[in-house]
């Protein structure tokens, strides 16, 4: 399971993206340096970091950070 404090760390480290609690709400498009290109690598970062798969139709449809986390977290 990964928690808020460590979701947001991966983000920095594996993305590049400083992002904080408050962007966790912001829609993916409004989030400054975002790309689709980031969802595919945040993925492949959670299964890593987790040791488990995450559900493509989840974090294809989340539209924030936070439902990502939610997705993720409810998996578990």
């Amino acid at each position: 399971m990964i928690d808020e404090a460590e979701f947001l760390e991966l983000l920095d480290e594996e993305l590049g993206l400083r992002v904080t609690p408050e962007d966790l709400t912001c829609d993916l498009d409004a989030l400054e340096g975002w790309d689709s290109l980031h969802l595919l690598r945040l993925m492949s970062a959670l299964e890593s970091r987790t040791g488990r798969g995450v559900r493509l139709t989840d974090v294809i449809e989340a539209t924030t950070l936070g439902q990502v986390l939610d997705a993720v977290v409810r998996d578990g």
